[in-house]
């Protein structure tokens, strides 16, 4: 197996003639957000015909927002547009200065077009998210680890649970597609880049102006609501709730401009004889992952609106008083909160078999019944929303045909397991690290669907509906099952998108205090919901006390595993083994270019010949 050379010369900078394109980076865009976000502050006055609440909502609505727009335009991300309006496009030079060429790791702090700079921008700001949660959930156990604790006050603990809740959202929907579906997926269908550059670099900086938006929550009284922020509950909340607000906006913005470009890309941009039954497993579900996002997220932006609209100009969207109705917010949020579940446990799935193939060296057991799998659950998800509304008192006729189609769809996420265990059977498995993944999945998904299915249904829920028994069942589903499929798909891809070898023996730790965590605090939440302890409370009886000391001991081991995967990434990151350009002996594309990978991906275009997943087969 051919060794590189990591030590290559690059190319010199090129000199796009000091246009101002050169002198924007993220420390432009941060000063100009802050002068616009001031300047908005400071311009909006209280008008005497309206509340002081009012007003304050929509002067740090709008501050928010232009701090937004005012980063995106600081750090250049309009130039090229503007240019070609007024009819003096960038040259190649600028567009090469753009893409990042020959400036090292300067171009991660800019506005960059390379698809790989963006998925390294991802990868770390997915990290950094994913560690702020877990703080925030470290801390919320450590509240609940005996009754009357008061290791933060209930105000503080409610505000926690907020914050957790829609921060760890916010990364586990970006922890596949984010990453891999910017370094990886372009490479891994034959492409040069994604199929609009500037919008790829354009969905992560509006992401990244969110971030702080979410966090200045704290400072503004926390979010009391949940991550659900039912309404007329938000409308009424404290000023921490514009944040949430504007957070969602922004966030679904950059997710619907990645969504469709993800999808132009694979559409359009597909090497020669890469036919759609040719097409890898993981760029299927990224991008069936991303077309479920396209129409489901702007229902939540749509709520978002009509909150913040009611908390600035009075409007009356979910006031029952004058003709509002709270099940409209209800609506609105599930009908993308249910498909959101799918759109992020889609692509660590999809991850997973393209891991399974490479490790089990046989060809991926019934490629096209993986896909119906993807396509069933994309389709049931979009009908199933209204089980969240049994307890509600909406429409009650309808508890039986939601709990049919809840329960339908079950079955094509079997025909998963299928594919799954039919590549394992009678297969001699390479128990390496990304492999160690699949494993995990399949059972934490199997506990996580079938306490699913008890929920389905109308009378089980009557009893565990706002339970902790809920809070373990989708922690199950989504940490457990899409956490677990992303983290493999790290380890796997690590050498590609770092030049080299995670460090195995730290990656084997962090797994196991990770996964015998995992069950040690969702199980211990399974009993505790059995037994009645209701979600969302800063303290509880002491019948609930020893499964909940368990589930704290179970989220300390998952705390340490993730510091020892934090250091196995960063270690690995500056001194870790050279990685050979094959490490797994993988045959997709993304393994065929060096690293680092050129700017274009392939010096030649790829032709595809063959299945990607032929392995056992007499090579010709």
């Amino acid at each position: 197996m051919t060794t590189l050379d990591h030590h290559a010369t690059t190319r010199p900078i090129p000199n796009p003639k000091k246009s101002l394109i050169t002198k924007l980076n993220m420390g432009t865009g941060m000063v100009v957000g802050i002068i616009f976000a001031l300047a908005t502050y400071y311009l909006i006055n209280p008008h005497v015909d309206q509340s002081v609440a009012q007003e304050y909502n929509r002067q740090l609505l709008a501050t928010m927002f232009m701090w937004s727009l005012g980063f995106m335009i600081g750090i250049g991300a309009f130039i090229g547009p503007f240019r070609w309006l007024i009819g003096k496009d960038l040259t190649d030079e600028e567009n090469l200065y753009l893409a990042g060429d020959g400036q090292g790791i300067k171009r991660y702090f800019k506005y960059c077009t390379d698809h790989k700079v963006v998925g390294i921008q991802y990868l770390v700001g997915v990290m950094t998210m994913l560690g702020v949660g877990g703080t925030l959930a470290m801390m919320i156990r450590t509240n609940l680890i005996m009754p009357g604790s008061k290791f933060v006050s209930p105000i503080i603990y409610n505000s926690l649970v907020g914050l957790h809740g829609i921060t760890m959202i916010i990364a586990m929907i970006i922890v596949a597609t984010g990453p891999f579906g910017n370094y990886i997926m372009p490479i891994m269908i034959g492409a040069a880049d994604m199929a609009f550059p500037r919008l790829n670099a354009l969905s992560w900086w509006v992401l990244f102006t969110a971030i702080p938006v979410l966090c200045s929550a704290w400072f503004l009284g926390g979010i009391p609501t949940g991550w659900t922020a039912y309404a007329p509950l938000s409308v009424q909340a404290g000023p921490g709730m514009n944040a949430f607000i504007a957070t969602i906006i922004i966030f679904a913005i950059s997710t619907a401009v990645a969504g469709a470009n993800i999808t132009a890309t694979v559409v359009a941009m597909r090497a020669k004889g890469m036919s759609w039954n040719r097409v890898p497993i993981f760029v299927v579900g990224a991008t069936v992952s991303v077309a479920l996002a396209i129409p489901a997220f702007p229902t939540f932006m749509v709520s978002m609106i009509m909150t913040g609209l009611d908390r600035t100009f009075a409007t009356t969207f979910f006031d029952a008083n004058f003709g509002g109705s709270g099940w409209l917010y209800a609506h609105l949020f599930w009908i993308m909160g249910h498909p959101e579940v799918y759109v992020i446990l889609i692509p660590g799935v999809a991850a997973l078999m393209e891991i399974a193939p490479v490790f089990v060296r046989k060809p991926l057991f019934s490629y096209n019944a993986a896909i119906m799998g993807f396509a069933g659950i994309a389709g049931l998800s979009v009908l199933v929303w209204a089980h969240h509304m049994y307890m509600s008192g909406w429409m009650p006729m309808l508890n039986g045909p939601f709990m049919v189609t809840t329960e339908m769809i079950s079955v094509p996420t079997g025909l998963i397991f299928l594919v799954l265990l039919g590549t394992l059977w009678r297969g001699r498995p390479w128990m390496k690290l990304p492999m160690l993944g699949v494993y995990a999945f399949l059972w934490n998904m199997l506990v996580g669907g079938i306490t699913g299915l008890y929920l389905s249904d109308v009378p089980a829920d009557n009893y565990l509906h706002g339970s902790m028994y809920v809070t373990a069942h989708f922690h199950y589903t989504l940490m457990g099952a899409a956490l677990t499929g992303a983290l493999a798909g790290l380890a796997f891809w690590f050498p590609k998108m770092t030049g080299r070898m995670l460090n195995e023996r730290a990656g084997y730790i962090s797994f196991w205090f990770v996964q015998i965590g995992f069950q040690i605090l969702f199980l211990g939440m399974f009993i505790a919901g059995a037994e009645g302890q209701p979600r969302r409370v800063s303290d509880y009886a002491k019948t609930f006390a020893t499964s909940n000391m368990v589930s704290t001991i179970g989220a300390y081991m998952i705390g340490i595993g993730m510091i020892v995967l934090l250091w196995a990434v960063v270690h690995s990151w500056r001194f870790g083994k050279i990685a050979p350009m094959n490490p797994w002996g993988s045959k997709t594309l993304e393994w065929t270019v060096p690293y680092p990978v050129p700017l274009v991906n392939f010096d030649t275009p790829p032709v595809v010949t063959s299945d990607f997943y032929g392995y056992g087969k007499a090579e010709k």
